[in-house]
């Protein structure tokens, strides 16, 4: 039954263009977790981490299916910046503000709130400080487009 089910939700990430509703906005959010994840540029707190975001995941889509998706996509992302193969938090940092430029609703997308308890896994304090850094970074994206929307 696990294997199964592992297979199912790797199959629908290989192919979330066609089988997942909205991939797009759930891309963008799985970006958002990946940049507060991979800034800690240690594998070992991605299971503490994928933890949270599955949490937010329930919370944000209330579907198991969908949460566990945004897992995947998120720990696919981390996996990309944390291993040298041309992405890395300057790129992703650069495609959400893209992002943010071509489609302004997504700026809800970003919840705080959701984002928080991934620096609970980091155990180093300068890497704490640089997850706070792009939370504070996020929360004015947040209030410059709320500004712009006025």
């Amino acid at each position: 039954m696990a294997i199964a089910y592992k297979v199912k939700h790797y199959f629908y990430n290989a192919f979330r263009e066609i089988f997942i509703y909205h991939h797009n906005s759930l891309e963008f959010r799985a970006k958002v977790f990946a940049l507060m994840i991979a800034s800690n540029e240690k594998e070992e707190i991605l299971e503490c981490a994928m933890e949270h975001v599955l949490a937010a995941g329930m919370i944000i889509y209330k579907d198991s299916d969908r949460a566990n998706t945004l897992a995947l996509t998120t720990k696919e992302y981390c996996l990309k910046v944390m291993q040298p193969n041309g992405l890395n938090i300057d790129d992703l940092i650069v495609d959400i503000t893209k992002e943010l430029r071509q489609i302004p609703r997504y700026v809800k997308k970003i919840n705080i709130s959701h984002l928080r308890p991934i620096i609970e896994c980091t155990m180093d304090e300068d890497t704490a400080t640089y997850q706070y850094r792009i939370l504070e970074f996020l929360e004015n994206i947040k209030r410059e487009n709320n500004v712009k929307a006025s």
